[in-house]
């Protein structure tokens, strides 16, 4: 099939950008959005131009560096889905395309489709660590975990930061993201000792680099890709309201 695609493209942080439309011919519905751009970038290599900048990884939904619009949806049309597991059978013959980057103050377009995601690394260094030794297997039933505890741990874990969330939000709050963090070693008995400070740390690097306030508007779980729920904002809501009033970890 054939498909029209409006790319937008942008040489640098401080360049302005636009919109550029090329079409994709000989499209499989196999194909994952991602092979879509590689094919339109073979051909703007063999013409001498500039390919399209895009990030990329693991291609396999793991690594949540594909992120990116399409058609105004972070990911694309598909729930619980990254751009790089995307397949084109989602699209028919004909239909137009909008493709663009992230739109949040926190998330700087580096070049066209690529932006500067290391404000979500620098969320997790404020707190995103536990004070145990480490350097060998501990025995596994050394420290009993509750199963409902495990289970929610592991959900707010399955969290890739791909910043689909905050490209969702009406806020660009990252909120979704750092509860996920603060989550998944709040609800471990290893995750106790800095359990107050990490709330406290998170949520302030958060602010400071610049992400809007959470309002419930819940378009942050409808676009991540591992369908992470408001819930675990919920639960970081209540661990910051104990830590700021000295109420202790629990």
């Amino acid at each position: 099939m054939r498909l029209k695609l409006h790319v937008w493209r942008q040489s640098g942080p401080t360049s302005s950008g636009s919109f550029e439309t090329y079409e994709a011919n000989d499209v499989g519905p196999g194909m994952s959005f991602l092979d879509v751009l590689d094919l339109v970038n073979e051909g703007l290599n063999h013409a001498g131009r500039e390919p399209i900048a895009f990030e990329h990884d693991c291609r396999e939904g793991i690594c949540g560096s594909c992120g990116m619009m399409i058609n105004g949806v972070p990911h694309g049309p598909m729930k619980a889905t990254t751009a790089c597991q995307l397949h084109m059978r989602e699209f028919a013959d004909g239909d137009e395309v909008w493709i663009e980057p992230w739109r949040a103050t926190a998330f700087p377009v580096i070049k066209d489709l690529v932006v500067d995601r290391s404000s979500l690394d620098r969320i997790i260094e404020s707190g995103g660590y536990i004070a145990v030794r480490t350097g060998s297997a501990p025995e596994a039933n050394a420290i009993p975990v509750s199963q409902e505890a495990a289970e929610d741990a592991f959900d707010a874990a399955t969290c890739i930061g791909c910043g689909a969330c905050v490209a969702a939000c009406p806020n660009a709050s990252a909120m979704l993201f750092t509860a996920a963090k603060v989550t998944h070693l709040g609800m471990l008995p290893q995750g106790q000792t800095e359990r107050g400070l990490r709330v406290l740390d998170m949520v302030r690097t958060h602010d400071e680099e610049g992400f809007g306030n959470c309002t419930n508007h819940g378009a942050c779980q409808e676009a991540c890709p591992k369908s992470i729920s408001i819930e675990t904002i919920a639960r970081l809501n209540r661990d910051y309201l104990r830590a700021l009033f000295g109420e202790g970890d629990r």
